[in-house]
């Protein structure tokens, strides 16, 4: 095991844990709103938002699948030592992190089951840039309408459709993380 692997941990844990909690679920409730998170530092190329939410929401009971760029030995040992996770094929995975064209094709994860559509996965997508703008998004939690940059509307509309079945989504981006859960309409413009 590197000795790099055992830092990016919180550094006080209690706090950094609640206020990134606080924000994974406000980015959730309030999809399509950008919100800062920060407190962890995985090995490279992992942002800084992307290993907050795995810390704040995986632990060793949590399978999750590493995807591209994101599966390395270090970004694995980084998981063992910090979360304890197990590290899963896309079947198995509750959460799965890599960019958008690393984690597809996107059907191979779970959407959940007509009695129990909490078992889908929530993909964690690394993204270049993480800007409002693009796809226009409304439904529960928006007042009027939101927008952001996402990588295929088709998908998201296609995913929309199964509800209350389906994949959640957070976008993440240096300390930026913008949430979309399977209950939002997305419109091309």
């Amino acid at each position: 095991m590197q000795t790099d692997v055992l830092t990016g941990g919180f550094s006080n844990p209690a706090v950094q844990s609640a206020t990134g909690f606080r924000a994974a679920l406000s980015a959730l409730a309030r999809p399509g709103r950008i919100e800062e998170i920060a407190g962890a530092q995985a090995p490279s190329p992992v942002s800084d938002a992307a290993a907050t939410l795995l810390l704040v929401l995986c632990d060793p009971e949590t399978p999750i699948h590493l995807a591209g760029a994101c599966d390395t030995p270090e970004i694995r040992e980084w998981i063992a030592f910090h979360i304890g996770a197990p590290i899963v094929a896309p079947e198995g995975a509750h959460f799965a992190l890599g960019t958008w064209s690393a984690l597809g094709p996107h059907h191979r994860f779970a959407i959940g089951t007509p009695e129990y559509p909490d078992r889908a996965a929530t993909l964690i997508v690394e993204t270049e840039a993480l800007e409002p703008g693009g796809a226009r998004l409304s439904g529960p939690g928006i007042e009027d309408s939101a927008r952001l940059c996402l990588p295929d509307t088709d998908l998201f509309q296609a995913n929309r459709a199964l509800f209350p079945l389906g994949l959640d989504f957070f976008f993440t981006c240096g300390t930026r993380l913008a949430g979309l859960p399977r209950s939002t309409y997305v419109e091309a413009i």
